[in-house]
């Protein structure tokens, strides 16, 4: 995998940096019941015990047994546990049966977090890392910090899909309203380049800096909100087929579907289901929990359309973006001169560059220090479970 060299760090930097997001993980499922860590609702999500299993299997397999001379691995038999995809690893357990492990247990896994932190402690006390390390290192921390959105968005999920709509948190996470202005920004055509430039931290899918000519387009300055989207519903968005591509429309009738993930209309009032419990929809919120389907129909119910991500890279500085991934109409591919390194690395991006599309910006969700301006989310089209949002072109 080719990702940018780092500049010249410090073992105490990275292992500053190691605990205080390896400690981030553990704070995000504090809220959490014990039952709560195991349940897997749908294959897409992951119970909230296998993203802290994983995410230290990434550190025991791909920097302790590799470098770290007589480390003694936690239990043999987590390789086949924790391993999500990479084929070159060895076997794993199939993705929609992490739900049947209710062994190793929560504590059991608290512990092997606890073992693999003490062990990568010592390493780097004791060690000067180079390039090429310090870089695996880095990779492997932004590789936690993907799984600690992914965590919010899983919990999400298993508990907006409990009967009970129990809250995660009684402090306010994540609940904002936005007063922005609804105008148009002009963008000029005409050459422009795109992809990662500088010396920090990309990942492979955002370097090959190149040239894309573009027509001239506007590009709202705020998101979708709720009420622009009750509009469509009210106007029967989800029943005519006019405005769905054909895959989405097929998708509308086999699941059902009538409104963005976890609204309910009850009494006449529509809900939804946020990490304080069920609350009543603020119509000045940005728009989340939504698919491409559903983005790009509501566009063409508007007259507009989403944007490419090249328009969404060249634009992203007039307006403010961080609150919801924000769909493209670009499909997940590699930019110019993309290579895919050997071994196991290399299976970390290039691997799922079909069938899906590109999300740019952050979310709400996103930790700190972990968005920029070419970061290449992506996902399935019909994806709602994480922090989407939509923002029109006309």
């Amino acid at each position: 995998m080719e990702i940018n060299t780092i500049a010249p760090t410090t073992s105490v930097r990275l292992l500053q940096l190691y605990q205080k997001i390896r400690r981030h993980s553990e704070e995000i499922c504090k809220p959490l019941e014990t039952e709560d860590y195991v349940v897997q609702p749908i294959a897409d999500v992951s119970p909230p015990k296998w993203h802290l299993g994983h995410t230290t299997w990434f550190f025991e397999t791909f920097i302790l047994l590799p470098h770290f001379k007589g480390y003694k691995e936690f239990n043999p038999q987590y390789n086949f546990v924790f391993n999500s995809y990479y084929e070159s690893v060895g076997a794993r357990v199939v993705r929609t049966d992490r739900g049947n492990l209710s062994r190793p247990s929560v504590a059991d896994i608290y512990h092997y977090r606890a073992y693999v932190d003490k062990q990568m402690e010592t390493y780097l006390q004791n060690t000067v890392p180079d390039d090429n390390l310090a870089a695996l290192l880095e990779l492997g921390l932004n590789h936690e910090q993907q799984h600690q959105e992914l965590l919010y968005s899983d919990i999400k999920y298993i508990l907006g899909h409990n009967p009970l709509f129990p809250a995660y948190s009684h402090r306010n996470v994540f609940e904002t309203s936005s007063k922005e202005s609804s105008h148009y920004i002009s963008i000029e055509a005409g050459v422009y380049e795109i992809g990662y430039q500088g010396n920090s931290f990309c990942f492979d899918n955002e370097l090959g800096r190149h040239k894309v000519y573009l027509d001239t387009f506007e590009i709202a300055h705020a998101l979708v909100s709720n009420a622009e989207y009750l509009g469509f519903i009210e106007e029967g968005g989800y029943t005519d087929f006019r405005h769905w591509h054909s895959e989405g429309w097929d998708w509308v009738q086999q699941t059902g579907v009538k409104a963005p993930l976890y609204w309910h209309q009850i009494d006449g009032k529509w809900m939804h289901y946020t990490f304080n419990g069920l609350q009543e929809i603020d119509p000045l919120q940005p728009l989340c929990h939504i698919s491409f389907y559903e983005a790009a129909a509501f566009a063409a119910w508007k007259g507009m359309r989403l944007p490419t991500e090249a328009e969404w890279e060249v634009a992203c500085g007039l307006f403010d973006w961080g609150q919801r991934w924000e769909w493209t109409n670009s499909a997940y591919l590699p930019y110019p001169g993309f290579k895919k390194e050997t071994g196991a690395i290399g299976e970390y991006n290039g691997k799922f560059m079909i069938n899906q599309m590109v999300l740019r910006g952050a979310s709400v969700a996103t930790p700190q220090d972990h968005s920029r301006t070419t970061y290449r989310n992506f996902f399935h089209p019909r994806h709602q479970w994480q922090f989407t949002g939509i923002r029109l072109v006309k």
